[in-house]
């Protein structure tokens, strides 16, 4: 009698158990607040190759830790690409982190598609958030490919972007800082540059257009 008592409110406190445990938790779905895509062309050794930067600003009650995948769809196309906590990059920016990749390219490295875009965000309860995006630049590009070239201690710019970037690398490739030039040529030493730099390569954007250009990376020296 004594067992079956004792079993009894073991059976009990089971439900109990389970059913606190899901009224604890949440059930709230996440969402894509912002989102944004970017079309960037690398030089990719004089045969230019596209690739989107792709983020999103998530908001998810239990913490971006809750985010399990993140896919970029485009529906037109039947095309997928597919991110993961262990894929995606961080991005934080004040007090916003964003998620997302800079490598989304075709497997055939062929022009990516132009149109609308959907993103979906879901969580480790499988709840799903969903946000459209469209990105209409034209399929070829608008501007002839930037050159960046250093002769001795200078540099010269080429570019027809409205903004130029110069990034700076170390010796092991690792990337340093970077710099915004005054101008489109002029003296490598007017743009102080940290000792430990040894290669630069220049990012030209277009940011109201979403397009920018990376070239190959430029030795400081021979």
């Amino acid at each position: 009698m004594l067992f079956f008592r004792l079993k009894t409110v073991s059976f009990c406190f089971i439900p109990l158990f389970l059913i606190l445990c899901f009224f604890s938790c949440s059930q709230a779905a996440p969402e894509i607040v912002h989102g944004s895509l970017e079309l960037v062309y690398y030089e990719n050794g004089g045969r230019p190759a596209e690739r989107f930067t792709f983020f999103i600003l998530p908001h998810d009650n239990d913490g971006i830790e809750d985010l399990e995948d993140l896919w970029l769809y485009h529906d037109w196309e039947g095309l997928s690409w597919h991110l993961t906590g262990k894929d995606w990059v961080k991005e934080t920016a004040g007090n916003d982190t964003w998620i997302g990749s800079r490598t989304i390219a075709m497997e055939d490295s062929s022009s990516l598609p132009r149109g609308q875009f959907r993103a979906v965000l879901t969580d480790k309860g499988g709840n799903r958030a969903e946000r459209l995006f469209s990105f209409d630049t034209p399929q070829e590009s608008e501007r002839l490919f930037p050159r960046l070239t250093i002769t001795g201690d200078r540099y010269s710019i080429d570019s027809r972007f409205p903004e130029q970037n110069l990034l700076v690398y170390d010796n092991a490739g690792n990337y340093l800082v970077t710099v915004i030039p005054l101008s489109q040529e002029g003296n490598l030493s007017a743009l102080g540059l940290p000792s430990q730099a040894t290669s630069l390569a220049l990012w030209a954007r277009d940011p109201a257009r979403s397009v920018s250009a990376f070239t190959d990376i430029v030795p400081l020296r021979d």
